[in-house]
């Protein structure tokens, strides 16, 4: 079997309640998961694109996160149905879907404005 095209990780990390920092699972990563696994197949990339869960992406305020290798693109506040729009635009047609793209001054970065800490 060759390889895959691309890598898709959604984060479903789950915190505690009255955790300091909000959890993609809390704010409906499963679902997007389950929805990005289906409309893959649906568009018959099964066996050319993974849809993986991974845990934190340590981007928890920006959740449910997305990120799709090998174009390292990260989408942020993710909900299922994006999931469609995520599949024929990026997976399909090779253009990330800007409107859910997060922003590169909040990657890797503590000082972000979304964080509260």
């Amino acid at each position: 079997m060759p390889a895959f095209e691309r890598h898709v990780f959604v984060c479903c990390n789950s915190r505690p309640e009255g955790a300091p920092r909000p959890s993609c699972t809390r704010e409906g990563s499963s679902g997007l998961h389950a929805e990005l696994q289906q409309r893959v197949k649906a568009a018959g990339l099964d066996g050319r694109v993974r849809i993986n869960k991974s845990g934190c992406l340590d981007q928890c305020e920006h959740g449910p996160m997305v990120v799709v290798y090998p174009e390292a693109v990260w989408y942020g506040h993710v909900q299922p149905e994006d999931a469609a729009e995520i599949v024929a635009e990026h997976l399909l047609a090779g253009r990330p879907v800007e409107r859910l793209r997060l922003a590169e001054e909040c990657l890797n970065t503590k000082s972000c404005p979304h964080r509260g800490l």
